[in-house]
């Protein structure tokens, strides 16, 4: 491997090597990461976002790099993609609470798994992009229905 520090982010420093679904240790690891940035930084939910528009460049590059010496399109120990959709998804969660994060986990897994439209086509964009594109739009898409099920909760709440 040319760059070891491609390799550290794009498995999010070790959590892409778990055998047993490595794009959930990865949702997994970035759910840790936000929450000790929440708890001993005081970060905001929606810093999330700002940190996965942070790293969206540096991911993009460190799949591509792992991708190209691996010669693998899409080589499953990625999961840089995995840690930026779920902070998208996180961001839109009023707090850090189990419930939310849990939400905000499921959510984002969901979409990752299944890939609606067009988060299916972001996949045949080129090199560390097609990796990671498809995450972040299901991030996106995560944090919209976790944003919807908040309001709907919230108005009930207030009814």
């Amino acid at each position: 491997m040319k760059s070891k520090a491609a390799l550290a982010l794009a498995t999010w420093f070790g959590c892409g090597y778990w055998p047993l679904g490595p794009g959930t240790a990865g949702s997994l690891g970035a759910l840790a990461a936000a929450w000790a940035l929440q708890r001993w930084l005081g970060y905001g939910m929606g810093w999330h976002a700002a940190l996965a528009a942070v790293l969206l460049l540096p991911g993009v590059w460190a799949a591509g790099e792992v991708a190209r010496a691996r010669g693998v399109e899409d080589p499953g120990m990625v999961v840089i993609d995995e840690v930026l959709g779920q902070w998208i998804a996180l961001a839109a969660a009023g707090a850090f609470t189990w419930t939310e994060g849990a939400a905000a986990f499921v959510l984002f897994r969901l979409f990752d798994i299944f890939k609606p439209w067009p988060v299916r086509d972001a996949e045949r964009l080129p090199g560390g992009w097609g990796i990671v594109a498809d995450d972040v739009l299901a991030g996106i898409y995560a944090a919209a229905a976790l944003g919807a099920g908040r309001a709907v909760v919230i108005n009930m709440v207030q009814s």
